[in-house]
């Protein structure tokens, strides 16, 4: 085969293999599809937040039941928060239950985390907070117990990596490999002027 014939055989190439092969030769961080996957992964994550926001505030008895709901006079962190029996910071965490700081900061959380999440945007920013906020909940549950405080199994399933961990990693991964900038608005976000004059925003 000489070297003039190159060009039309480049050009026969299936086009998404093609692709996939350019892809790798030139050590590209993600191809289309992987690029398209990330952007599942993180609307789903950003609905998790969502999900446990409005559900929270208004009851829809999941979680949550209307007589509990935020609207109705309910707190989102009592339920949670009362409960904690297990860890160094159980008597800390308990006396935060209920407390009208602790309430907005966590509702502000989840809503802020699930809307910039899903839009692709603020993806460093939702990173950071939402690594505190799964740290916290984690130390909550703190998963290196067998048993809780009154002696009982704490059900514990995994003493160091537990479903907190693994949503802190996710948001740190999607903000990465930069997620929103498909199917999100990332790209037009990256472009705002006071973006471009603070990178840590993206």
């Amino acid at each position: 085969m000489s070297v003039k014939d190159q060009p039309r055989i480049e050009s026969m190439r299936i086009p998404g293999r093609d692709a996939a092969a350019t892809a790798a030769r030139h050590g590209a961080v993600m191809t289309t599809t992987a690029g398209k996957l990330t952007a599942v992964l993180r609307i789903a994550t950003g609905f998790v937040f969502l999900w446990a926001f409005l559900d929270k505030i208004f009851g829809f008895g999941y979680a949550t039941s209307a007589e509990r709901a935020w609207i109705n006079g309910g707190s989102p962190t009592r339920g949670f928060l009362s409960g904690v029996d297990v860890g160094p910071f159980d008597a800390t965490l308990r006396s935060w239950a209920g407390s009208a700081w602790a309430d907005w900061l966590f509702m502000a959380g989840l809503a802020g985390i699930g809307v910039v999440v899903t839009l692709g945007i603020g993806l460093r920013l939702s990173a950071l907070a939402g690594t505190v906020m799964m740290l916290l909940m984690w130390a909550a549950e703190w998963p290196l117990d067998r048993v809780t405080a009154s002696g009982e199994p704490s059900m514990s399933t995994n003493p160091v990596v537990d479903y907190h961990i693994v949503y802190a990693l996710v948001l740190i991964v999607l903000a990465a490999v930069y997620a929103g900038n498909t199917w999100g608005l990332g790209r037009r976000w990256a472009h705002l002027p006071l973006v471009n004059r603070n990178r840590w925003l993206l």
